[in-house]
């Protein structure tokens, strides 16, 4: 399959060129993905479906666009290429618009990060019901006669990639994923119905965690969530539990994207080369770790993917720039958006620092909020427990965090040791003198 999508796609990039193309990039994508969610001990959805479209991006005479077909037979595509070359020609000019200077494309790592499963074949149907029912079984047993509902499923795929550029660029990747997901909600007092899940993401699925452990995770945490009161506002040290944690950063990251730091958007756009976080916060993205839910030799683009350090101890040095917003920065390209971010973890676990901390907020949960990425403003609904001395005492809900991301990044006293693994590679982050807003 893939000599016949690569040369499709140069077969496109050809048709480009014949019908007045200067330039051109085309994308062929495939993906299989099945779907099962079960529902009071019984399927509920069952999806199956296989898409397949051809993305192209055109530069005509100084002008861009950006289109696709999910009709792949050559004399469609002919059709379609030539008349989205026409359509491209009513555009208005963008100087900045062109592919990548060739030289980016060099220098792949030359590491098999092992993104395609070689079990996914035999990955049966039944297989697929068995770890649902798993879930399901688990997360009921465990939620007991405080259960509400149970909603339980599993989600795998398969996807190949081919992309040609116009100007020397070929490249081909397949992956897999699967996903195993539970999510309770229970009785409380009053018309409370507290609601928590729990998660597993792997490209293997000999990796994923036994299913009865995620559906009986997914039941503590929500029956952890019962009894939840909104306390007085006080100014307290929390917590943010690892897999919220990308919840807050988001806003931080979203600072950092080339389109908003040219646009003047962002808070950030003169800040690169200072301190904006405490010393704890480094980011680091890496798209080539071995397995990683995001990793890739190269990007969108075709350009060749490295290890980078957008902070480091705190002080911003670097932005997400891709080609397009490099040309109009007049800076050099990094990557166009996050893949493998990763904050290092601590040495220390959650339970040990709130023995140090006294008094504070666990934070496990997020209602809701938004972050302005103009004047790094954010405000966010939370739940979890206040803890003292070291021990959970109550659980909290509908309390809020308001702040702004230049002065909550410096409260940044610790990161604990239990890294995410399942998405953005955060551990829980320790803030002080925070105030949570209540009653």
């Amino acid at each position: 399959m893939k000599k016949d999508m690569l040369e499709l796609c140069a077969w496109v990039i050809d048709q480009a060129k014949k019908a007045g193309a200067n330039e051109s990039r085309a994308r062929l994508t495939r993906t299989r993905f099945v779907e099962i969610g079960y529902r009071e001990r019984k399927p509920e959805t069952i999806t199956e479906a296989t898409n397949q479209s051809l993305a192209l991006q055109l530069f005509v005479d100084g002008r861009f666009s950006g289109q696709s077909t999910a009709d792949l037979r050559k004399n469609a595509l002919a059709e379609f290429v030539s008349g989205a070359v026409a359509a491209t020609r009513l555009i208005a000019k963008d100087q900045y618009r062109s592919l990548p200077d060739p030289k980016y494309y060099q220098g792949q790592a030359a590491v098999d990060l092992r993104l395609m499963d070689t079990d996914y074949s035999r990955f049966s149907p039944e297989e697929r019901h068995r770890l649902v029912k798993a879930l399901e079984n688990a997360c009921l047993e465990a939620g007991g006669q405080a259960v509400i509902s149970v909603e339980a499923g599993t989600r795998d795929s398969f996807s190949e990639q081919a992309a040609v550029a116009s100007n020397g660029f070929q490249g081909y990747r397949e992956m897999t994923d699967y996903t195993l997901f539970a999510e309770m909600t229970a009785k409380d007092e009053g018309d409370r119905r507290p609601a928590a899940y729990d998660v597993a993401v792997s490209r293997y699925v000999k990796s994923l965690p036994d299913a009865a452990v995620i559906g009986r995770s997914a039941a503590q945490r929500t029956l952890a969530m019962r009894g939840g009161k909104k306390l007085k506002t006080e100014t307290l040290p929390i917590i943010i539990e690892n897999r919220g944690v990308p919840r807050v950063l988001g806003g931080l990251i979203s600072a950092m994207s080339g389109p908003n730091v040219q646009q003047k958007r962002s808070f950030l756009m003169d800040k690169k080369g200072q301190k904006i976080a405490g010393d704890i916060l480094t980011i680091v993205d890496d798209p080539l770790i071995v397995g990683g839910l995001s990793s890739n030799l190269w990007d969108n683009e075709g350009m060749a993917t490295r290890k980078r350090t957008f902070i480091e101890a705190g002080v911003l040095k670097d932005f997400y720039v891709d080609w397009y917003y490099s040309r109009k920065m007049a800076c050099e390209p990094t990557i166009g958006g996050p893949t493998n971010l990763i904050i290092p973890p601590g040495k220390r676990s959650v339970e040990d620092i709130m023995k140090d901390l006294g008094r504070g907020i666990l934070v496990t949960d997020f209602i809701g909020g938004n972050s302005n990425s103009t004047t790094g403003d954010f405000s966010v609904g939370i739940g979890g427990f206040l803890f003292e001395n070291g021990k959970p005492t109550q659980t909290v809900a509908e309390m809020n965090i308001a702040d702004n991301h230049l002065k909550f990044w410096t409260k940044l006293v610790e990161a604990a040791n239990d890294t995410w693994k399942y998405g953005w590679l955060t551990p829980s982050l320790v803030f002080k003198d925070v105030v949570v807003s209540g009653v």
